[in-house]
């Protein structure tokens, strides 16, 4: 089995990872979203339009973690 970042083969104490950079860099991943699927449903949209015009009224960075 393969590492699914970088490819080398796994080591046992951090499978399916080779490493724990390669762990980390997948959790980091998790956290900003990068595997997020994106949502079809029209009040999702609609929320992410509202919070992105407030928060650029505010001068902040939109969040997609806000609820």
């Amino acid at each position: 089995m393969s590492c699914p970042i970088c490819g080398e083969e796994t080591a046992r104490s951090y499978r399916p990872f080779c490493s724990r950079r390669c762990a980390d860099l997948d959790l980091a991943k998790w956290l900003n979203g990068a595997y997020a699927v994106p949502s079809r449903d029209p009040e999702d949209i609609e929320k992410a339009l509202e919070e992105t015009e407030r928060s650029r009224s505010y001068g902040e960075k939109p969040s997609q973690f806000r609820h």
